[in-house]
């Protein structure tokens, strides 16, 4: 118990405090748009631990702002505008934590400027801007820059875990929610506000939509209701969502959101139950299955803390037997069950051959994967344009459903 305990604080606090390594000779140097809180967590202090890469420059809106933000994470320089980070010829990579509404123009100024680009979630407004950037002939280009959304969960081993664990084709319903704490956000966060892409389904449904693709294997047939209710700056940008979306085959998903929840609501989580299949002997544990006789197995699978499992999470494998006459679901010979929790910080507990720490946090993970697809090696996990493009459109699906207006489309 208390080693245990010791290794949950130990983990996290290497999450902010990592060792810092040594850089290679040639690291990509990446330039930093905007001096947004988000930054030191999702690629200044997982850069510190990657030995090919450095941040090597700011620019914000207000320059004090971005002397005052390089001077507290140590960044090299200060830039006097985004443009001019663009217009550098040392910075390799630039990450984009700007104003949602602002993601679409600046990734695409970053792509003729031959940057690669992390670009962080929800990665534009709307479907029409997606499509315009992820379809993008810049990336067609024989040495097209790297464009990668950071829906940074999916690069945790945890996630690869859960999922070896789901069938999408047998999955009969799912649901993903996400809870920000209501002291979070002030009532006129920028979260909130219409023309810079506000609104919980942009900025939290971003995740839900994205893991609910995931685990159905593609796109809802229809968004069949989304309730939100609105925050108190625009009406016109929700606080809260749930929604529920058709997917083919009759699947039912589900997601929820809310960027004030009360403190009984916590945990972040993926819950996926499937269809009853038939299995074999071996798969349901029993030595032999008589002539006549079929065994149906019915799977339920939760991830508890799925945003951020590096501090804390759980995958609960919950698995139903019945053994009954082929055919006949009424003439059950027997019944029993199987469950087992598993937990994974690093691929290697999970028996997967590629690096990674117990501390390491999705954005660590996510760092990795990007660092190796600008060097021209391989991914082993990737969010690729398609899926940005499904994720926009699973939201607009549900603005569309809310009757609320889509989030506006940027004029570059």
């Amino acid at each position: 118990m208390m080693a245990g305990l010791f290794g949950l604080a130990r983990r996290n606090w290497q999450i902010f405090k990592p060792a810092e390594v040594s850089k290679s000779a040639t690291p990509l140097r990446f330039g930093i748009l905007g001096a947004a809180d988000i930054g030191p967590q999702a690629l200044i202090i997982p850069a510190k631990s990657h030995p090919d890469v450095v941040i090597q420059a700011v620019a914000a809106r207000d320059p004090k702002k971005a002397k005052t933000y390089a001077d507290k994470y140590n960044i090299l320089e200060v830039a006097a505008s985004y443009q001019s980070i663009l217009d550098n010829p040392a910075i390799d990579c630039v990450y984009i934590p700007l104003p949602n509404g602002l993601h679409f123009e600046w990734a695409l100024r970053a792509l003729k400027a031959g940057k690669h680009v992390l670009l962080e979630k929800p990665s534009v407004s709307n479907t029409t801007e997606a499509t315009a950037l992820f379809e993008s002939p810049l990336l067609r280009t024989p040495n097209a820059p790297v464009l990668l959304e950071a829906a940074h969960y999916i690069f945790h081993p945890a996630w690869t875990v859960f999922m070896s664990f789901i069938t999408p084709s047998e999955v009969a319903h799912a649901k993903a929610v996400l809870w920000v704490p209501r002291w979070k956000f002030a009532d006129d966060d920028i979260r909130y506000r219409y023309e810079l892409g506000g609104g919980a389904l942009l900025d939290l449904g971003t995740y839900t939509s994205s893991a609910l693709e995931r685990v159905f294997g593609g796109l809802p047939e229809a968004c069949e209701e989304c309730v939100t209710r609105p925050g108190t700056y625009d009406e016109r940008c929700e606080r809260l969502f749930s929604a529920r979306f058709r997917f083919p085959g009759g699947g039912l998903g589900e997601m929820a959101g809310d960027l004030k929840a009360p403190l009984s609501r916590f945990s972040p989580d993926v819950e996926v139950e499937h269809r009853g299949v038939v299995v074999s002997g071996a798969e349901a544990g029993v030595d032999e299955v008589a002539e006549g006789q079929e065994v149906v197995r019915t799977r339920r699978v939760k991830l508890a803390l799925f945003v951020q499992p590096a501090f804390m999470h759980s995958i609960q494998v919950d698995d139903e037997f019945v053994l009954h006459k082929t055919g006949d679901e009424s003439a059950v010979v027997k019944s029993w069950k199987k469950s087992k929790t598993v937990k994974a910080y690093t691929f290697k507990e999970a028996g997967i051959d590629q690096p990674g720490e117990a501390y390491w946090a999705t954005y660590r993970y996510q760092l990795e994967q990007f660092v190796n697809k600008v060097r021209g090696r391989e991914v082993q996990q990737w969010v690729h344009g398609v899926d940005s493009i499904n994720t926009a459109r699973m939201i607009d699906m549900a603005y569309e459903a809310a009757k609320l207006p889509l989030r506006p489309t940027s004029e570059y």
